[in-house]
């Protein structure tokens, strides 16, 4: 056998010293890695946890606003019909917001820099006078409030998708370490030890069995 590089994780390894110190090097790596991913994977569960309840806090507002909005605007519907309720939607409206992105845990997610105020009086609608009644009135203003709860939402979940991303990621490449690959090389260690002890012991008896042919020749 060669002192050659070792081939893949799931190759036999040739039984030398050589192999047995490259074998040795790739855990030592693989264990400094397993550390680093352990505290980044603490790390990205604890960031979850920390923005998890003004999340959960923001759906729940989102739920509530949304439950509003959509009751008025049946009320709407049952008053004036959607013939009726159609026009009080125009004229369309553009809603500009100003977006960046920033990194957390090295993701880049994107952050609602600015954006206009949703809410607006009658005369910013161009609603003519008298042509809605109370109930329209109160659609677009909890719809606008959705808007605007929708709005304040959207960065902070993006970011608790990515980092559950992350997290599944980091505990994936984990596993694969701590579970596959650096057990496959501890017994491939194993072997090329016991490999190369058994050798040891036959040449030592060989040795012996030599010396002692000399010590007392035929």
């Amino acid at each position: 056998m060669n002192g050659g590089a070792p081939g893949p994780v799931g190759a036999r390894p040739a039984a030398t010293r050589m192999s047995l110190l490259r074998t040795g090097r790739r855990l030592e790596r693989i264990d400094r890695a397993v550390e680093v991913l352990h505290r980044k994977r603490e790390a990205l569960i604890g960031e979850l946890f920390r923005i998890a309840r003004p999340a959960t806090e923001s759906r729940r507002r989102i739920q509530t606003a949304a439950d509003a909005a959509y009751a008025a605007l049946l009320e709407t519907l049952a008053l004036h019909g959607s013939a009726g309720a159609a026009p009080l939607g125009r004229p369309p409206r553009r809603l500009e917001v100003s977006v960046d992105s920033h990194r957390v845990w090295g993701l880049e997610v994107a952050r609602l820099t600015d954006h206009p105020p949703t809410g607006r009086t009658l005369e910013a609608r161009a609603t003519p006078p008298g042509a809605a009644g109370p109930a329209a009135v109160a659609t677009a203003d909890r719809f606008e409030a959705l808007v605007d709860l929708l709005l304040d939402a959207a960065p902070r979940e993006l970011l608790l998708r990515h980092l559950g991303g992350e997290l599944a990621r980091t505990s994936r490449q984990l596993g694969a370490l701590e579970h596959r690959l650096a057990p496959r090389l501890r017994h491939q260690a194993r072997s090329i030890r016991r490999s190369l002890e058994e050798r040891e012991r036959e040449e030592h008896q060989r040795l012996r069995h030599l010396a002692s042919r000399r010590s007392h020749p035929a």
